[in-house]
């Protein structure tokens, strides 16, 4: 079809506009050249992913479902009585529920202080060598940190020495009834300098003014960190509440500092976290290591997080909040 078009000259006789594509076909396909160079260089990490994650994964499945006391020794088969077995062992529940009540409360603790800085920090000055300060635990191995809190609260510590001189006895930080709490209050500390990093760089990007309009308006600071803050770095909370989730259930390090080697000997039964729990069973389970039941309890502690980690998106999951 074509279109008349009159002019002084005559008629100009010009093709009609080819009709619009319909919506929702397939892309075209990369171009050879291009889809080669894709390939290409997606190969490789595919190949180091495969070899490094995904096989070992699939041969902890495997090996969760034996009784293995390593190379060397032969592997039997148990089926599913090794997760039977840790469902009915005291040792192994209560770890799991050690590392939940942790997790919760470490992660209220972390993300209320970050929230709180994040709210003090806006617009004040020297606020990024406030922020190198709280970072400083992170880059600090968390072994490290462990052994200096722990070496501080023993009972021959420097903590029990300035109460001694207060007249003040000395006070079993690492015994068995404070250690979980002690722990907890490592773990914020060495923490949650990550987490404000993440969300004051995200609060970094609000433009300035909206918190001056809303100076104008007479809002709070809790007005302006409910109604703005919040909203437009929503995102990057949703992001650092499921890696807290992951790191939540890996918590090792400090608990082996505080507990071992010290005055309290081995972890205690009401430190224990599962990541500990896993490694007595395959390390230090006697002289024969548990492979299988350490292989169980890392693929609970995987379905787990998991689970976790979807509650968590869909928790947090809410419209998209954009500045126009």
């Amino acid at each position: 079809m074509s279109t008349a078009v009159e002019t002084g000259a005559g008629a100009i006789t010009a093709p009609a506009p080819a009709p619009e594509r319909s919506q929702g076909k397939k892309r075209p396909r990369l171009r050879p050249a291009r889809e080669r160079a894709f390939w290409g260089f997606l190969t490789p990490a595919l190949v180091l992913y495969t070899f490094i994650f995904v096989l070992p994964s699939f041969y902890g499945l495997w090996v969760s479902f034996t009784k293995w006391a390593g190379p060397g020794s032969e592997m039997t088969w148990r089926g599913l009585q090794n997760y039977v077995s840790l469902f009915r062992n005291e040792a192994f529940l209560r770890s799991l529920s050690n590392t939940f009540v942790m997790a919760i409360v470490s992660g209220v603790l972390v993300f209320g202080i970050t929230f709180l800085t994040m709210m003090v920090l806006r617009g004040l000055k020297g606020r990024a060598f406030i922020q190198s300060v709280v970072f400083l635990p992170v880059i600090v191995s968390p072994i490290a940190v462990g052994a200096a809190v722990g070496f501080m609260l023993n009972p021959d510590g420097i903590v029990n020495k300035l109460l001694g001189a207060l007249g003040i006895p000395p006070i079993g930080f690492l015994g068995p009834d404070m250690v979980f709490g002690c722990i907890i209050a490592g773990i914020v500390w060495s923490s949650t300098g990550l987490y404000i990093a993440l969300m004051i760089s995200a609060m970094d990007s609000i433009p300035d003014t909206l918190y001056e309009a809303a100076d104008l308006a007479g809002a709070t600071l809790w007005q302006k960190f409910r109604l703005i803050t919040l909203p437009l770095t929503w995102d990057v909370f949703a992001v650092a509440a499921v890696l807290w989730v992951v790191n939540s259930l890996k918590i090792f390090e400090i608990v082996i500092a505080f507990t071992t080697g010290g005055a309290a000997g081995a972890p205690p039964l009401q430190a224990r976290t599962i990541a500990v729990q896993q490694y007595n069973a395959i390390v230090v389970s006697g002289s024969v290591p548990d492979l299988g039941s350490g292989a169980a309890m890392g693929i609970i502690v995987t379905l787990l997080t998991v689970i976790l980690i979807v509650l968590v998106r869909r928790i947090t999951k809410r419209e998209r909040v954009e500045l126009s």
